[in-house]
């Protein structure tokens, strides 16, 4: 993925919850440089969720249940954790 498109991506994971936004962005830092293939396809539909379908998974109060995200998802985890956000 090149720069143009990382930066597309970027502005695709813009959302309306602030902590959301910064796992998002540190998500994009740590991974933007492996996603490619299905990782990209799958974290391109993850964007598809509503801002709190997505929040839900990556605070662990829905359980991923598609085989396609799950590795994607604990990757968000991670970078939930580093924000100081942490699930209750």
């Amino acid at each position: 993925m090149g720069p143009d498109d990382l930066n597309r991506l970027r502005w695709q994971c813009r959302r309306g919850l602030l902590e959301l936004d910064l796992v998002l962005e540190r998500f994009l830092e740590k991974y933007g440089d492996r996603l490619e293939g299905e990782h990209l396809s799958s974290f391109q539909t993850l964007l598809t969720y509503t801002d709190d379908e997505l929040w839900d998974l990556v605070r662990a109060r829905t359980e991923c249940r598609d085989a396609r995200f799950a590795e994607l998802v604990q990757w968000l985890r991670g970078c939930r954790d580093r924000t100081g956000f942490q699930s209750i």
